[in-house]
């Protein structure tokens, strides 16, 4: 079996994160509320990977690396399972598992629907990206896929509605997703100058 070492480096990388993060919060470094933190992390870096995710193919088109693409899927589910984590540390910790609480937290905090909406989009994306749902789907399947541009306007929203009082943070992420979705854009694209594409490194035997 063979598996690329790009892609166990990003394994690594996506995985160490909450697991330092939980660690954090068992060790008492994360203030006088280490699950609200932790959820906050977890969020965050739901939104660092969808934009990671999405800088894929401007990267491939202008290295004309392969392997970009190749790990973008392996990104794109990372981020789900970020999402995953962030809704179940909100639910642990926010709400105390106890669910009579979610009503009146829809009411004070709306923006929990945004970002709800955002894990559906994202379950959807997740569930089709396996080679079965791109043939099942055929041309249907980028269509589908192109929720991802979804994803990010409601995780900005969602972030937004957060941490209406400090901008600074939210603005670097808005500003880098602007940029990725212009690169989209069909005029911007064809001026991208593409690189023949280069043989992606040999995979090493696991």
């Amino acid at each position: 079996m063979r598996y690329p070492f790009w892609r166990i480096g990003v394994f690594i990388a996506a995985a160490i994160w909450p697991l330092l993060w939980l660690y954090q919060a068992w060790a008492d470094v994360l203030g006088p509320d280490p699950g609200k933190v932790l959820v906050d992390r977890l969020g965050q870096g739901t939104l660092v990977l969808l934009l990671i995710t999405l800088s894929m193919t401007p990267l491939q088109k202008l290295t004309g690396w392969p392997g970009w693409i190749a790990v973008r899927r392996q990104l794109g589910l990372w981020c789900f399972a970020y999402v995953v984590l962030h809704l179940s540390g909100y639910t642990a910790f926010i709400l105390g598992f106890d669910w009579s609480q979610l009503g009146i937290e829809l009411r004070k905090r709306p923006y929990i629907i945004v970002g709800a909406l955002g894990f559906l989009c994202l379950l959807a994306l997740a569930v089709t990206s396996n080679r079965y749902s791109q043939r099942r789907l055929g041309s249907r399947w980028k269509k589908l896929h192109r929720l991802v541009y979804v994803v990010l306007g409601l995780g900005l929203l969602h972030m937004l509605w957060i941490v209406r009082a400090d901008l600074k943070e939210w603005a670097i992420y808005a500003s880098i997703g602007a940029l990725l979705l212009v690169l989209r854009l069909p005029p911007v694209t064809r001026r991208i100058p593409r690189l023949p594409a280069k043989k992606a490194p040999s995979a090493r035997k696991a």
